[in-house]
């Protein structure tokens, strides 16, 4: 698993977190089996591999969000950024190239931000040969062809997503959103709401476990924060979200929203959780929990 603050990125290393790499911006990361790729504010892509960390300049002008790592051999990155656009990168050494039928889609001039700012390709996950890209605000759109050609989901959702997820069997795909959990189970023409046990239903984080489509992890507050206590909880679901219990013990509620990306499984099924600097820890697939480590600043993305 790999832990990043804004300027370190961790590795569990026999179970003690260990520095891979130390360089500021970082925003976003995604592991895989042979490399790991970390996304940084000016637009650089570090690629982690062999022990080694390579930079590559990809030649983006917007604010890189979100980072999908397609494949390693050969290279194929993704990126989503803000403005909403997305970028392809791959390992022949070429800058990243931006993905002209994602910009042709129609729908995106109801993209939208409840602020007036430009709106923001959140995050990506992907599943084989299917990509999923959460819209803020404006709904998931999906590619069948490892991000050639998208198109929209169906819109029986809650446009505001705030992460996507894919789970470990042909079609499941759950979404967060500012009114709880949507989940498809055939990769987006239709929904279901799961709300039945939050409490609150202004959801931010989302986690899938490696070999159970059913079990996960979501987080859920009053609302976007703001400077204000919003109360951010932590929920789990052993049934595809149709029932949530609050995860109580060992886990504190948080003043503010446990944000995107703050919540994993790793590969061997063990639930982490990041609240500002603490990274939190469950072998009962969220049941309870016990604080592992206190990070050197506050934790922005785990992977």
């Amino acid at each position: 698993m790999l832990i990043a603050t804004s300027n370190q990125v961790f590795t569990l290393a026999d179970g003690t977190p260990t520095q891979r790499l130390a360089i500021d911006g970082i925003r976003c990361l995604d592991e895989g089996v042979r490399c790991s790729v970390i996304g940084l504010a000016d637009g650089q892509v570090v690629v982690l591999a062999n022990g080694q960390a390579q930079s590559r300049a990809t030649g983006i002008g917007d604010s890189v969000e979100c980072i999908a790592l397609l494949s390693a051999e050969p290279l194929q990155v993704l990126l989503g950024t803000e403005p909403p656009h997305v970028y392809s990168l791959n390992g022949d050494g070429t800058p990243a190239h931006r993905i002209e039928s994602f910009d042709a889609l129609e729908c995106r001039q109801s993209w939208y931000t409840p602020w007036g700012g430009p709106p923001a390709v959140r995050s990506l996950a992907h599943r084989g040969d299917w990509v999923f890209a959460d819209i803020h605000v404006g709904s998931i759109m999906r590619s069948p062809d490892r991000g050639a050609t998208w198109e929209p989901v169906t819109p029986d959702l809650h446009a505001d997503v705030h992460q996507v997820a894919t789970a470990p069997m042909v079609g499941r795909l759950y979404a967060n959103t500012a009114d709880a959990v949507f989940v498809s189970d055939d990769y987006g023409r239709s929904w279901e709401h799961r709300k039945a046990g939050l409490a609150n239903r202004y959801g931010r984080a989302l986690a899938v476990h490696p070999r159970d489509p059913d079990c996960l992890l979501a987080s859920v507050s009053k609302g976007p924060g703001h400077g204000r206590d919003v109360q951010g909880k932590l929920y789990f679901s052993p049934d595809a979200g149709r029932t949530w219990t609050r995860a109580l013990a060992g886990f504190p509620e948080a003043k503010n929203n446990i944000d995107t990306f703050h919540i994993a499984f790793d590969a061997a099924g063990i639930a982490w959780a990041a609240v500002e600097d603490q990274l939190y820890r469950s072998e009962d697939r969220g049941e309870s929990w016990s604080a592992f480590w206190r990070a050197p600043a506050a934790i922005v993305a785990l992977a």
